[in-house]
């Protein structure tokens, strides 16, 4: 769903290195209305990446393992304080929810008990059908609803949705006026500097959120002029924080235990957001409780990468097989395609990848992505090939199609 030139790209135009500040930490929890999010931190909703499938990865991908003792971690420690705090589902049309059956929903509104606390974020343009969505993700059992001010892709912004209506904010007031009186759940906004550099509203914004009841503020710090290119602009949020009294959520730039402490310090938010790092490092909410805790973290094994790599697709597989909303030839195809999709996450930096990407897309089911994923990592693990990473496997992917995260 994301627009020409606003693909979220896996790389980061020159990241800024971060030392581990002394004096901030994320924070060990949060309040979002009557929701406990702890720790601090946020998965961002990403469209093709946030389904449940991969919120549920996430989950135990963040939980501390038998491993982590070893390096002086306490494995006890909850996922509460290891996980990620909040999980988001992909962005979600208010217009197609209010004009599709019920039981067409459950493809783009299905969660787990292991997901809470969840949120659903939701695009659109017309009040009152952001308002009846809301309700619907309300009577779901979703624990917060989320509106999406950020998204900068072409097809949305072209509907007056995402970012486009940074544009317009009497109108922004509106939705917030009828959403909030739709709904007895906390009601969050997620959006961008503002259009451009010209246009910047986030101050204004977060300020309206504020006095219309909202329960929290996420910030992208990008115009949606930007995309996801250049420097997020962490000053932003700190003006936002400054400005508001209800929690303000960062986002932009965080790919690493360390750029979330840096964060914190900088802007004394109150969450850290983090959208393309999850999927190429699935490992980065635990890491950052493992930094916060210790000052140090784990990084993952070429065996610990192998069996993150195998667990997804064997749970793609079997969502794909339990599924009932698509015949059973257009839900694997569905997967395979899925699991092309993140090989480039994935593999990205192992020695040898570029062979296993090869071999996993002219793969025809899940099950020979499987074996091709297998007998790469058994060849890899008996030291049969190379450790060398070739400049085909170290450069910047091909980006993928997701959108409204960083």
């Amino acid at each position: 769903m994301a627009g020409k030139g606003f693909t979220v790209k896996k790389d980061w135009d020159n990241p800024l290195e971060h030392a581990m500040p002394e004096a901030a930490r994320v924070p060990a929890e949060l309040r979002i209305g009557g929701v406990h999010v702890a720790p601090a931190t946020v998965l961002a909703p990403m469209v093709g990446v946030t389904d449940t499938v991969f919120r549920r990865f996430i989950r135990h991908a963040s939980l501390f393992t038998a491993s982590s003792a070893e390096s002086g971690v306490d494995a006890d420690i909850t996922n509460e304080q290891s996980g990620c705090g909040l999980l988001m589902t992909e962005f979600t049309s208010a217009d197609g929810l209010a004009r599709m059956r019920e039981s067409k929903r459950k493809r783009y509104l299905t969660f787990y008990d292991d997901e809470h606390p969840i949120g659903a974020q939701l695009f659109g343009a017309n009040a009152q059908t952001l308002a009846d969505a809301a309700r619907i993700v309300e009577d779901t059992g979703f624990d917060t609803v989320d509106l999406n001010l950020g998204c900068p892709a072409k097809r949305v912004v072209g509907c007056n949705g995402g970012s486009g209506l940074l544009r317009d904010l009497p109108k922004i007031g509106e939705i917030f006026r009828l959403i909030r009186s739709a709904v007895t759940i906390p009601f969050t906004v997620k959006f961008r500097l503002g259009w451009n550099d010209s246009q910047i509203v986030c101050v204004e914004l977060a300020k309206m959120a504020e006095s219309e009841g909202l329960c929290a503020v996420a910030l992208h710090a990008r115009t949606r002029e930007q995309g996801y290119t250049g420097q997020a602009r962490w000053e932003w949020i700190a003006a936002v924080k400054d400005a508001v009294g209800i929690p303000v959520i960062g986002n932009g730039d965080v790919r690493t235990p360390e750029d979330a402490a840096a964060m914190v310090a900088k802007t004394n938010c109150d969450a850290v957001m983090i959208g393309r790092a999850a999927p190429s490092n699935p490992w980065i909410f635990r890491q950052i409780a493992e930094y916060t805790a210790t000052g140090a973290y784990t990084r993952p094994t070429e065996g610990d990468r192998y069996r993150m790599i195998r667990t997804y697709f064997q749970m793609l597989l079997e969502d794909a097989e339990a599924s009932q909303l698509l015949p059973r030839d257009a839900r694997h195809g569905e997967t395979a395609g899925k699991m092309k999709q993140f090989a480039s996450w994935f593999t990205h930096g192992v020695a040898g990848g570029a062979k296993l990407r090869q071999q996993i897309y002219v793969a025809k089911t899940g099950k020979a992505v499987l074996e091709a994923v297998d007998a790469f990592f058994d060849a890899r693990l008996n030291a049969t090939v190379p450790d060398e990473v070739s400049a085909e496997d170290a450069e910047a992917l091909p980006e993928a199609l997701l959108s409204c995260g960083d």
